[in-house]
């Protein structure tokens, strides 16, 4: 890992200021001064101005039932914010959205760089979501739902869609655009009376209770860390 990246996440300062910090030949790297890029791991002792590094927080992965009311974002100054609601002891941020009057599955982490792999478009990770609409479900509205519509500029990627019941629906996405299941049935003529997602990826809400929280398990961290070092090699 680049050592301006290493020192910023023990919460020392950013990775630009670690770089200050490293010009200034006010950082040590077992005894000697580093280079700008520098790569360096846990067993490298770092210095800055003769003292030690606090140690890397752990990273944290967890699953919530995002309940209706609650906004994906990390402004305190929204009084209906995620991390109050969570009130997590140490920083995290949530993993992509789920806009405010939908429900379900959302993921929160303090690790930076597992975000941006599942939130890659390109990497085609999977989000499943069950819906309610207005009135009855037709084929023609099945069949342009799959195919694509044309929301905010663009057309839609091509998604799995099943039929529950007369006005309930099951939907996979690959792609996350704002209120993008919302904006698809408005084209098509329906409104959506309520949202609920059930899975990001290999992660199920399951049985979790409304509004509760849980910690990722290693089962399912093995299966996700493989999907996106998957995805990775593949881009």
């Amino acid at each position: 890992m680049r050592i301006n990246k290493y020192i910023a996440e023990t919460g020392t300062c950013s990775r630009r200021e670690a770089d200050k910090l490293i010009k200034a030949n006010r950082v040590l790297v077992n005894g000697q001064l580093p280079q700008i890029g520098q790569q360096v791991d846990d067993k490298d002792v770092i210095l800055i101005d003769g003292k030690p590094l606090k140690a890397k927080p752990k990273k944290v992965y967890i699953a919530l039932y995002k309940p209706r009311g609650i906004t994906s974002t990390t402004d305190l100054k929204d009084p209906h914010n995620i991390i109050d609601y969570v009130k997590y002891p140490e920083r995290i941020f949530h993993i992509g959205r789920l806009d405010k009057d939908s429900e379900g599955l959302i993921l929160l982490t303090n690790d930076g760089d597992i975000v941006n792999e599942i939130l890659r478009v390109e990497n085609g990770h999977e989000k499943e979501y069950i819906v309610k609409v207005d009135k009855p479900i037709t084929a023609d509205f099945l069949e342009a739902m799959a195919s694509g519509v044309e929301i905010l500029d663009t057309v839609t990627l091509p998604c799995k869609i099943n039929k529950i019941n007369s006005i309930t629906f099951n939907i996979v996405l690959t792609q996350g655009l704002n209120r993008q299941i919302r904006r698809m049935c408005e084209v098509l003529g329906y409104n959506v009376l309520s949202l609920k997602r059930t899975r990001i990826m290999n992660v199920l809400l399951g049985d979790m209770p409304y509004g509760a929280w849980r910690y990722l398990t290693k089962k399912e961290m093995t299966v996700l860390n493989k999907a996106l070092k998957s995805s990775m090699n593949y881009s």
